[in-house]
């Protein structure tokens, strides 16, 4: 039976790893950029690399990690952080393009784009998460735990709500948002945004 534990510095690689192979929308992205690494990059191993304590993994019998939670409370905070000391480490691997017309150069241009301000549900909803597991995990009731692990410790650190954001073509994923009772939020076009208050 698979359990849930704290994210430790040894799952980093793992990270990686899940964050690529649920990628496009819920299904495995290896291949689909030119740079593999893009997807943890922006999406999974800055959330632990700045909030570690507000990470959860679900590690297999086996002793593999296949899933994971990582969170940011302060939503502007972190896209300051991400700004000034986590991007300009990759600049130089992944150079800003002249126009974003390409998955891949979106994507890019999101890295160079975060900053407070960019998210405009912060507000009401200051925190927000990544949620990704393996097929292997699905229909377990991992997910839901995972999303109570962490919604335990947003309210007792007094956060008043959170709110993500994910590919619309994930259907499985929103309904499955919808069922732990969030709202659908604003969001920009061409994505789609949840959101739930605490307290």
């Amino acid at each position: 039976m698979p359990i849930i534990r704290p994210y430790r510095p040894s799952d980093r690689a793992a990270m990686y790893e899940i964050c690529l192979k649920t990628a496009d929308a819920g299904k495995d992205a290896t291949g689909i950029l030119s740079d593999d690494s893009l997807w943890g990059d922006l999406f999974a191993v800055p959330y632990v690399e700045r909030h570690p304590d507000l990470a959860w993994i679900v590690e297999a019998d086996d002793g593999r990690a296949i899933g994971y939670i990582v969170a940011t409370e302060d939503t502007d905070a972190f896209y300051t952080w991400f700004r000034d000391e986590w991007w300009p480490g990759f600049r130089a691997r992944y150079p800003r393009p002249a126009e974003a017309r390409t998955r891949e150069e979106r994507m890019i241009e999101y890295g160079y784009t975060r900053g407070p301000g960019a998210d405009q549900n912060t507000a009401g909803y200051p925190a927000h998460l990544h949620i990704d597991l393996l097929p292997e995990t699905q229909g377990q009731g991992l997910g839901r735990r995972l999303i109570e692990t962490l919604f335990a410790e947003l309210e007792r650190r007094g956060v008043p709500g959170l709110h993500l954001g994910m590919d619309p073509d994930n259907t499985g994923a929103a309904a499955f948002y919808e069922r732990l009772g969030m709202v659908e939020l604003p969001t920009a076009p061409g994505g789609k945004s949840y959101g739930v208050a605490f307290g």
